[in-house]
Formats: C-alpha cells, sequence, structure tokens
C-alpha cells in the first residue's frame, strides 16, 4: 500500500525524542512493505533518520523564526495552554500543510490518507481527503483531544476531521471513549504504542558506570523519571512522595520543560535537593542505560488542572521492556499496560503518601523488584512489540482502502 502520512511532530534529527512514536510507526509500516510519505513542518534543524520506503515531505509555513512553533511539542506552553505565537503561526501552518498534501496527493496514487493527531493533522488533511477522495484515518494521541475538549475552534475542527474520516485510532481506551463526545461516528480502534525490547534491554555495567558518572552512593535506592517537565507528567507529586522516605534514595528525572526551575525550587524547599538530580534532556540512544541504572521506575502521571492527562506513556512501556520495577499513577492508558501486582504497582494519581508506600515497598525488596521487572519484560515482548502495532495499522488501511474501492 501507499499510505500518505501527515504529522505535526516527529523526532527532528537520530536521537532526537520528540514523538518517537510517530517513528516508530512509520517505521513498523515500512518494515511491512508499505510505501509512506511524510508530511511534516520545515523546521532548520530537521533532518530526519532515513527510513528505507520513506519520504519526507516538508513544509514552510514561517515568515519569521518567532514563528516556527508549530509542532515538535513547542506549541503548548506546560503542555496546558498555547503559546500566544501558536495563535498566529496555526492559520499559516495549516494552510501551507493542507496546500502540500493536496500537491502530493495528486502527484501520486496513494491508497490511504493517514493524520497524526484529529487536530490540527486531521483538519489540515480534510481539504486533500475530499478532493481526492481518498479515505482518511485518524490517529489520536492526547493533546489533540485535550485541546478539542477545551477549545472550540478545535472542536470544531476535530468534528469535522471525524466527519470525513473512514476509521480512527487511539493509543488507549480512555481517548478513544472521550473521542465520542468530538464527533467520532464510532469508537476508535484502540492500538498501544510498541516497544523495541531489543533497544532497551538493560546492561547492568551501564547502569553501574552511569550511577558512578552522577556521583551515586552504591547502597541509595535509585528511583529514576522521564518526561517533558509539565504538569500531566506528575513530577511535583513524586518530589512529595520522595521527601517521605525514610531511607537513603537518588532520584533522577530526565527530560526539559517549563517546570525545570519550578521543580529545582520544590525539591529545595521539600528538603531533598541534594538527592534529586535532574539531567535535562537525555538523547534517546542514552535512555536504555538510565532504565538499567535505575531500581524502581516512577511514572506519576496525572490528569492536570487543565484536564490533560497522557494517552499511553512511551516510557512506561520502555521501562517495562528494560526490566524495571515500576509505580505508576492508575490512570489513563497505564492500567492497560500494568497488571497492578503482576507487572509493577499502580496507586491513584496526585496521592504522594500511596506513591512514597509504594515505593517504600519495592525499596525493601530486591525479590519483588527483580519478579515485578520480569513479568513486565516478558508483557513487552509478548504484547507491545512495533511488529504487533504495524500490522494492526495495516489491518485499518486495507479495511479502508478496500471499503472506498468497493464504492467507487
Amino acid at each position: 500500500m501507499r499510505i500518505l502520512t501527515v504529522t505535526s511532530s516527529y523526532p527532528k534529527y537520530r536521537g532526537d525524542s520528540t514523538a518517537p512514536f510517530i517513528a516508530s510507526i512509520t517505521k513498523a509500516l515500512a518494515a511491512r512493505g508499505h510505501e509512506l510519505t511524510v508530511v511534516l513542518p520545515a523546521r532548520s534543524d530537521l533532518d530526519p533518520e532515513p527510513i528505507e520506503g520513506v519520504r519526507f515531505c516538508p513544509f514552510r509555513y514561517a515568515p519569521t523564526k518567532g514563528l516556527s512553533v508549530f509542532g515538535y511539542a513547542e506549541a503548548l506552553r506546560a503542555d496546558v495552554a498555547l503559546k500566544r505565537q501558536t495563535y498566529l503561526a496555526a492559520p499559516l501552518a495549516l494552510f501551507a500543510g493542507a496546500r502540500r498534501l493536496l500537491a502530493e496527493s495528486g502527484r501520486d496514487r496513494y491508497d490511504a490518507l493517514h493524520a497524526h493527531w484529529v487536530v490540527p493533522n486531521g483538519a489540515m488533511a480534510w481539504p486533500a481527503s475530499r478532493a481526492r477522495g481518498l479515505p482518511l484515518v485518524v490517529s489520536l494521541h492526547g493533546s489533540d483531544v485535550f485541546l478539542s475538549e477545551k477549545k472550540g475552534p478545535f472542536r470544531s475542527a476535530a468534528r469535522l476531521a471525524f466527519q470525513r474520516a473512514s476509521a480512527a485510532t487511539a493509543c488507549s481506551d480512555d481517548l478513544a471513549t472521550r473521542a465520542l463526545a468530538l464527533g467520532a461516528r464510532a469508537k476508535p480502534e484502540v492500538i498501544p504504542y510498541g516497544v523495541d525490547a531489543d533497544e532497551f534491554r538493560a546492561e547492568p555495567s551501564t547502569g553501574h558506570a552511569l550511577r558512578r558518572a552522577l556521583g551515586i552512593d552504591g547502597d541509595a535506592v535509585v528511583i529514576f523519571a522521564v518526561g517533558r517537565l509539565v504538569r500531566k507528567k506528575g513530577f511535583e507529586f513524586l518530589l512529595d512522595a520522595v521527601a517521605k522516605l525514610e531511607r537513603k534514595f537518588a532520584l533522577v528525572i530526565a527530560g526539559k520543560g517549563d517546570l525545570a526551575n519550578e521543580l529545582e525550587e520544590r525539591a529545595a524547599s521539600l528538603g531533598v535537593r541534594d538527592s534529586v538530580e535532574l539531567v535535562g534532556n537525555v538523547e534517546r540512544a542514552e535512555l536504555p542505560g538510565y532504565f538499567a541504572m535505575a531500581d524502581i521506575v516512577s511514572v506519576p502521571s496525572v490528569r492536570d488542572a487543565a484536564g490533560n492527562v497522557d494517552g499511553l506513556p512511551n516510557v512506561l512501556l520502555e521501562a517495562m521492556a528494560s526490566g524495571r520495577a515500576i509505580v505508576a499513577s492508575d490512570v489513563a492508558g497505564i492500567p492497560q499496560a500494568i497488571r497492578d501486582g503482576r507487572d509493577g504497582l499502580l496507586v491513584p494519581e496526585k496521592d504522594s503518601e500511596a506513591l512514597a508506600r509504594a515505593i517504600t515497598l519495592l525499596a525493601q525488596s530486591k525479590t519483588q523488584r527483580d519478579d515485578l521487572g520480569a513479568s513486565a519484560r516478558a508483557r513487552a515482548v509478548e504484547t507491545f512489540s512495533w511488529n504487533l502495532v504495524g500490522e494492526r495499522f495495516e489491518s485499518v488501511f486495507r479495511s479502508v482502502a478496500e471499503t472506498c474501492r468497493r464504492a467507487s
């Protein structure tokens, strides 16, 4: 099949940690023999890793550098509100992207059009889908549903895209259910993200070396968390939790974002600043070493005050594949991946007391950590392979393409 894809985020270069799941979905489909053209916003640092069978087609939209804020996780402030420049850049990007999709779909024959994020890209794909009679598949990832729930113009754009879409997918059951209220004609098919279990196989020697490099004492329990420093990641609750621990620990948080200074100040006010290391952005190739370093991985995701929440955090699956003991919030798509007490421990969101108790329980028992980690890795290998994800997306595309052919 030939698939025309539009996305507003993608790893900008080899090793970049921006929306790695979009690249993984693209690779999974290409590995199954499909040809993809990926339309995405242009950037000065955009140099995506080459993939056999995939052609990248950037579109320019910003007349000035200050307006280059469309996509690549740069449009939102702390993941809850749009930056002012986004309101200026969005119309330019929507027009430029729609025009490029029309040109590409007119130049070559495609079997389907795939839009990652119902807004803005589902709406951006609407003209090409309608003009060329291409079946449209919309994939939901989280922030698109949140913005559509909160902002009238986004809600209208989402409804327009859903009305045109032949099918929709979502990375969690939570997103699929919420999509119905936004105009989805049927509940989207839930296709969780995958993970490369070979890439995230923990190597103890790498973990030990990283502990030494970070100056972590050998007798400290190492807790690791990773993600953008935004409200929905719940890192402030993790800081509150570790401040309650009685045994020696080291908390390492990887990621960048608007809340970096606030988190550092919170750690200081709690009296744990010396035990907390905010290491900033970590290149994707270095992440397996950080997971290998950890005794416990925490994924304290929350539904933030604005109502935004993760769909299915990639780091959760990566921690599972790494065979780590996990403590995570029982929210959104997380309980679809983690079976409480079997593959990790789930706690109520925003409950620092429960989070501290779960971390303490695991800190006291290496046997339990090892058992949970082994079960988590086995589940990641059996249930969350990217090959399986590619197969499920392929099934959706074949179905809509066949239905379109029969109708024509």
